[in-house]
């Protein structure tokens, strides 16, 4: 079967939870599907600047269609617009209006789908936000689906999503709080809809306690002395012998960035939107009440950070070193207010690494309850006492841990997720 999957921006240096959700589905769907991806030149959320080369490549079993957007986006006018029209009566031109300000505005990318709609036996819609999805949906909407990524926000109330969630096939949402909110929302929607979640790797990772803080500490968390020397690859491919705490769960990201003692560690785009600027400011009063902790951030770095001993700005990660940064960290924050998945979070989980999550997201409340891997706060003094009780008590952090794991392992496997696409594929068929 031939699927189109349409979406603002695609690549493995894009970072954003949908773009990298929509690349980890169609990269495994490729391997029993003839997949395309049809989406924008721009690497870049905030301008949509035309980065990428326009035209056809090939990334990871998936071919990736690029088209050039005609206009960058101008934030200040953008953002003083959209004040404007959530506040104020106006009519579906000034929407459409401010659909095209938001960007990105792409004609060609939906002229092509249009001309060749035909081919492919579904269309995959990642994220009901943005112009390509609400301007594609209307071209063949009996065999497309939308993934909303959907969470509450001001845009979501305009008079243009109404369509954009009654015009698919079906719906797909990644949580049961998802689903609940669009629900209430969205009275009149497609009627083919189901909770598909999202698939997690979860890593051979070491489970609690956790190894020394210190790389060069000489014993265990249990004060017995460490096994003999353990074997490694180093850059150049070759085996040489290490002690065994130099191997040890997350130090390697602590040895290469300088870290010592507790790590609270954050994953993503570092920008306000994200609930970073709140996330630096609650973390430096618990600083000033006494705690003894490091920030990290990893990620694009989308605002300025203060210059403080205690917030550490590790850059944008391979894989494999998020990954030993996740297995590093003693708790993983996820600040943001707007969820409708958190990859951050599931992906902490996996590694047994307990979550700090911001209360006003439903979803991650979800994930903290359902798996019990997790605490939340509301404000600035609930953040400061969970995270002085999550450092203090290792105990506690090693069953957060361990949950943490069960959950993903239960919920999120990409054998299940998989499979329920493609029975959706067989009921959109079947329907035609």
């Amino acid at each position: 079967m031939r699927i189109a999957f349409i979406i603002q921006r695609y690549g493995a240096e894009v970072l954003g939870g949908s773009e990298h959700l929509c690349r980890l589905v169609a990269e495994r769907l490729a391997a029993t599907h003839d997949v395309d991806v049809l989406t924008t030149c721009a690497r870049d959320y905030i301008t949509w600047t035309n980065e990428y080369p326009e035209g056809a490549d090939r990334i990871r079993g998936v071919t990736v269609r690029r088209f050039a957007n005609v206009a960058t986006r101008d934030i200040d006018a953008f953002n003083e617009y959209s004040d404007w029209i959530y506040n104020n009566p106006h009519s579906r031109d000034d929407e459409i209006e401010w659909l095209k300000k938001q960007g990105p505005w792409c004609p060609s990318l939906i002229d092509y789908l249009r001309r060749q709609h035909q081919q492919y036996q579904v269309l995959i819609f990642f994220t009901y936000l943005y112009a390509p999805t609400v301007l594609g949906l209307e071209v063949a909407p009996a065999k497309s689906v939308l993934v909303s990524t959907a969470h509450d926000e001001p845009a979501i109330r305009l008079e243009i999503y109404k369509a954009v969630f009654k015009k698919p096939a079906a719906l797909c949402y990644l949580t049961e709080s998802e689903a609940a909110f669009v629900q209430e929302q969205f009275p009149e929607r497609s009627s083919n809809e189901e909770v598909i979640g999202v698939g997690v790797d979860l890593p051979q990772s070491q489970p609690y306690p956790r190894t020394p803080s210190r790389p060069d500490d000489e014993t265990d968390q249990s004060g017995s002395e460490p096994p003999g020397p353990a074997t490694s690859e180093d850059d150049d491919g070759e085996a040489r012998a290490y002690p065994s705490h130099l191997l040890a769960r997350g130090a390697i990201f602590r040895r290469r960035h300088r870290l010592y003692g507790p790590i609270l560690l954050y994953g993503g785009r570092i920008d306000p939107g994200k609930g970073c600027e709140e996330l630096i400011h609650y973390f430096s009063e618990y600083v000033k009440e006494g705690g003894e902790a490091t920030l990290a951030l990893m990620g694009v770095k989308l605002m300025s950070l203060p210059e403080e001993p205690f917030i550490r700005f590790a850059g944008l990660l391979s894989d494999r070193e998020r990954l030993q940064a996740l297995e590093a960290a003693t708790v993983v924050s996820c600040p943001s207010p707007f969820e409708s998945l958190s990859l951050l979070a599931l992906e902490a989980l996996s590694v047994g690494t307990p979550i700090l999550a911001n209360a006003r997201s439903a979803v991650l409340v979800e994930h903290c309850v359902r798996s019990n891997g997790g605490l939340y706060y509301a404000d600035r003094d609930e953040f400061v006492e969970c995270l002085k009780l999550l450092i203090r008590d290792e105990r506690l952090r090693a069953a957060l841990g361990r949950n943490g794991r069960e959950y993903v392992r239960k919920n999120y496997r990409w054998d299940v997720v998989l499979g329920k696409y493609e029975r959706l594929f067989a009921k959109i068929r079947g329907a035609r």
